[in-house]
């Protein structure tokens, strides 16, 4: 067997895994939110469930994409390293490919990082490399790919162009099938964080694409340049990036796309950990710091559409559990010692919602 004809064999094999996988794995589900206040007023909330994927986040949409992108380019081969810049959940969705398919797997992240993430990379057979903090990663990341012969995936250049934004069963796609028979079907806001700004160019092309009247707002968290750059365009903009895991970043990136985008918000860190604390009561399980960040931005769109008397629904994304914050965003010790005091926030958050 010729070494052409031994690589298209692995290949194809490859590429079969990774789509019987898909094909395991069931759609994510859609939380209606009861929020008396806003319901009553025909205003409708709600959360595309992301944490129940096999590696449990929205990252592992983009890590499948990610690995089908790369392999149908014909960047990868067998035995090849596989490296990542991550902050966690891309990681341990792409620890959990590279393992499918019997890759070695490294993941570049900040010290920072949750322990449980760092954990659940290491249970998928992947190795963690870390650094002082999230804007060195890109630079340790391709160092390694060189001193190993391996590949940087590089999710911030490729996650926008990495998925068929078309349809294909997409997260668009899925989103509007899901709320085809709700009371209002066709959302007035979709509200996510942006890490990558993959998942803003796949849902705000899909949009345009079936002439949807939905607009796109993204929560930015404190720190991050998105926002700036949203506003700026300056593409040389930097910080010191985000200290609500997975969301924001220090640089703009390639795959964040502003012109896909039709308003951001603001969300002050305080108030993501208070929003993620009240949800995690409202669902009865708890969710992470980002969905926080999201949900803060869903209550300020519905008490605008409640002030305007606009009926309609707001949707937004639980990027993934709770669980696998438990030493730090979930421990009220370090929540007090990082970021300080809750209950001014936690106070206007539930007048935003008008609970007493």
């Amino acid at each position: 067997m010729s070494k052409l004809t031994a690589h298209k064999d692995w290949l194809y094999e490859a590429i079969l895994r990774i789509e019987a996988d898909f094909c395991r794995s069931v759609d994510t589900h859609l939380i209606p939110l009861k929020i008396p206040s806003f319901s009553a007023h025909g205003i409708d909330l709600y959360l595309k469930d992301e944490s129940t994927h096999p590696t449990g986040s929205l990252k592992h949409r983009l890590a499948r994409s990610l690995f089908l992108y790369a392999l149908c380019n014909n960047w990868l081969c067998e035995g090849k390293t596989v490296i990542e810049a991550s902050s966690g959940s891309t990681a341990i969705s792409e620890a959990y490919f590279a393992n499918l398919i019997g890759l070695p797997f490294i993941a570049v992240m900040p010290k920072s990082t949750s322990s449980e993430k760092i954990e659940r990379v290491k249970f998928y057979g992947g190795t963690c490399h870390l650094v002082d903090s999230s804007i060195e990663m890109y630079t340790r990341a391709k160092e390694l790919a060189i001193e190993v012969d391996g590949h940087y995936m590089d999710q911030f250049t490729y996650a926008e162009r990495a998925t068929d934004w078309r349809g294909n069963n997409n997260i668009a796609q899925s989103i509007f099938a899901q709320m085809a028979l709700e009371r209002n079907p066709i959302p007035q806001w979709i509200v996510m964080g942006a890490g990558t700004g993959g998942t803003c160019a796949t849902i705000g092309r899909f949009i345009r694409y079936q002439r949807y009247s939905s607009q796109i707002c993204v929560a930015d968290p404190e720190g991050s340049v998105f926002l700036d750059y949203f506003k700026t365009k300056n593409p040389h903009l930097t910080s010191n990036g985000s200290r609500i895991e997975g969301i924001g970043r220090p640089r703009p990136e390639a795959s964040f796309i502003p012109s896909l985008i039709d308003h951001m918000i603001r969300v002050k860190d305080i108030d993501s950990i208070s929003a993620m604390r009240i949800l995690s009561d409202l669902l009865g399980r708890k969710v992470g710091p980002s969905t926080g960040t999201n949900f803060i931005a869903m209550l300020e769109l519905a008490k605008d559409l409640k002030e305007k008397n606009i009926h309609g629904s707001i949707l937004s994304l639980l990027c993934d559990s709770g669980d696998r914050y438990l030493n730090n965003y979930h421990n009220p010790d370090w929540i007090q010692e990082n970021f300080g005091d809750c209950t001014a926030a936690t106070k206007y958050l539930y007048q935003l919602m008008e609970v007493n």
